[in-house]
């Protein structure tokens, strides 16, 4: 994602898994250009999923969040691949405990857990073009930011020029619930890990390089991150 201020905003949107505005603003679609999700609503088969989870389960994992400062909706869970449900799995890597890992070839961030193991979640990624590698860290952190759109942006959409000095947090602010800022060497990288709102843009390559978690993954991401973390970014 590309910003044009210091704000705790998010960039590029018109490429990235937008939260679904309400009537009378912006259309999420309008920020999908080229994305080609093809997805559609993935059914869970029977009532239990490829690796075990139960729809009930699923349901209870990406319910609603009443006590947040903008309540959360829970998340239509058949419009999720099954197995980019959060989970605790076998991950063996020479990174410290807490480090995060993003395998954006195959949809996943990773938080490394002791003992040989990691909390995997079902991610978006850059899409073609936009895709980037390598080590930063956690720089700086933001609830419910302002997303502020970058002049590139607006020159190209004009709708969003409203929100030129700044979109306030809520839910359909494009960065959602929780953001994780990224920095190389004291400098931000432009690159976040955001909370999306879109079940349907998990396991999709539809940003312009940030990475997306549901909103009660980035939560629960976000929780346990603390400031300096070092997050590794894998070559897709």
């Amino acid at each position: 994602m590309i910003m044009d201020d210091g704000n705790a905003a998010a960039g590029e949107t018109d490429e990235v898994a937008v939260p679904g505005l309400r009537s009378g603003s912006l259309s999420r679609r309008s920020f999908l250009v080229g994305s080609a999700l093809g997805l559609g609503a993935l059914g869970l088969a029977g009532c239990a999923s490829s690796d075990g989870m139960s729809l009930a389960e699923a349901e209870k994992l990406y319910g609603p969040v009443p006590t947040e400062k903008f309540p959360i909706p829970g998340v239509d869970v058949n419009k999720v691949n099954p197995k980019y449900f959060r989970r605790t799995v076998s991950y063996e890597t020479k990174e410290a405990p807490g480090t995060i890992i993003v395998d954006p070839g195959n949809y996943y961030v990773y938080r490394v857990e002791d003992g040989g193991s990691a909390t995997r979640y079902g991610a978006n990624v850059g899409r073609a073009g936009f895709l980037w590698s390598g080590d930063a860290y956690v720089g700086r952190k933001s609830e419910w930011a302002t997303w502020t759109p970058p002049k590139e942006m607006i020159q190209r959409q004009p709708e969003v020029a409203k929100y030129a000095r700044g979109m306030p947090g809520g839910l359909d602010n494009p960065l959602g619930a929780r953001t994780l800022h990224l920095y190389q060497n004291g400098t931000y990288t432009l690159y976040t890990i955001y909370a999306t709102s879109d079940p349907e843009s998990i396991g999709s390559g539809v940003t312009s390089g940030c990475v997306g978690l549901l909103s009660q993954d980035m939560i629960n991401l976000y929780a346990r991150t603390p400031v300096k973390t070092k997050v590794v970014v894998l070559p897709a």
